[in-house]
């Protein structure tokens, strides 16, 4: 029997492995598969739940994105308002100084025109000035020259009249006593 307890006791162990094995093997994978459907359904109820996140974020995004877009349109809008409003009030100063520009110009323009009149009357008066000076300093010449003449004429005269015999006066008379 020695020899058959080296193969009965094995096969006895092996029998009772056999028959515990077998059953905890069916039950490991009932709860495998017990546990791979509870994955399966987590599994299936996240993405569920991740679908539907996903399209509120969706709807969320686009529905920011469609405000984004209405509150960029309305800036813009008012930002090209803005601009025109601007632009209106350049060209109204423009056209404004422009028109100021033009009067002035014409103020200048007139201004110029009396300037220049003015310079001519000037210039005509300073030449009748200069001329009447020099028909003044020509009338003085003259007169010097007429003085001259009359006091060389006088000379002349004072020097024939007393070289006449006329100008000499007759000898005194004899004393009559």
């Amino acid at each position: 029997m020695k020899k058959w307890m080296y193969v009965i006791f094995p096969g006895l162990g092996l029998v009772v492995f056999l028959v515990l094995y077998f059953p905890a093997k069916q039950a490991a994978e009932e709860r495998v598969a017990a546990e791979a459907q509870d994955i399966a359904r987590q599994k299936a109820v996240e993405d569920a739940h991740r679908k539907e996140l996903e399209d509120k974020a969706r709807e969320d995004s686009e529905r920011r994105a469609a405000e984004n877009a209405i509150q960029l349109a309305a800036q813009e809008a008012t930002r090209e308002a803005k601009r025109l409003a601007e632009m209106a009030t350049i060209k109204a100063d423009t056209d404004a100084s422009n028109k100021e520009i033009d009067s002035y110009n014409a103020q200048a323009n007139d201004l110029q025109a009396k300037l220049d009149a003015l310079e001519k009357q000037k210039e005509a008066l300073t030449r009748e000035d200069f001329d009447l000076a020099k028909q003044v300093e020509l009338a003085r010449v003259n007169q010097g020259n007429a003085d001259l003449e009359i006091q060389r004429m006088v000379d002349m005269i004072a020097a024939r009249a007393s070289q006449s015999a006329m100008a000499t006066p007759p000898p005194p008379a004899p004393a009559s006593n």
